[in-house]
């Protein structure tokens, strides 16, 4: 099974020619694959399945049209769009999977997140993540009128922009212990995530790890088929 991994896209309406790249990629790199995994962020912000307009029904017909040509499309959960959910996936012919996931590759034992829960030296954020992830806060969120979600989703936004600013640049990257922690939890030795918008590869104690990067200027994915390789293309 072949396939093209990305994350951290963060899709919005406002950037139509990242829409543009992301549907040119699903054409050209994505459907040489057999499989697309998008772990986490594939939406700048989601409010729940039941909001819908023209830029996420378009999104909606780019994915649809790729897995009914035979592709497959897993997605998983990022801190952005935390509240994709069935529905959303059902429409698009996708699959939801869990973070963490152990998953065989074309014959590659590899485990996949998204990689925020890896990032435990930014104490701030774990505690909001604990918050928002229980299931009563997302059911309470999703009872809301669609008007006020899009009104808290747009403060939350705010918040987190102002306290990233003065955040140092080690305390919102991952923590090595916890990434050994989860190659020894999987005895296994190839750890896929984004979240961080750092693509690298990183040789760590017990295995490989590959950063996906964010699609900011340039896109980033990692294809798998007979090796592993990071690839960068401008957007």
């Amino acid at each position: 099974m072949s396939a093209c991994l990305i994350s951290d896209l963060h899709l919005q309406e406002q950037r139509p020619k990242l829409t543009k790249a992301f549907k040119n990629f699903l054409n050209t790199h994505a459907s040489s694959s057999e499989s697309l995994f998008i772990l986490g962020d594939l939406f700048e912000v989601w409010i729940g399945d039941d909001f819908e307009n023209d830029f996420i029904l378009d999104i909606k017909s780019a994915l649809k049209k790729f897995t009914s040509s035979g592709k497959k499309v897993y997605l998983m959960h990022g801190n952005r769009d935390f509240l994709l959910g069935k529905k959303f996936c059902n429409e698009i012919g996708g699959y939801l999977i869990d973070d963490p996931t152990k998953i065989n590759i074309n014959n590659y034992e590899v485990v996949l997140m998204h990689g925020d829960s890896l990032c435990i030296d930014d104490l701030n954020y774990q505690s909001f993540r604990k918050v928002v992830r229980d299931s009563k806060w997302k059911k309470d969120f999703l009872q809301k009128d669609i008007s006020e979600r899009i009104e808290i989703a747009k403060n939350l936004r705010d918040v987190s922009k102002i306290e990233n600013k003065d955040k140092a640049f080690e305390i919102m990257d991952v923590n090595i212990m916890a990434v050994n922690e989860i190659f020894q939890k999987f005895n296994n030795e190839i750890l896929i995530h984004g979240h961080t918008h750092r693509p690298n590869i990183h040789n760590e104690k017990y295995g490989t790890r590959y950063v996906l990067g964010d699609w900011e200027k340039q896109y980033h994915f990692l294809k798998i088929d007979d090796s592993i390789e990071l690839i960068k293309e401008e957007i």
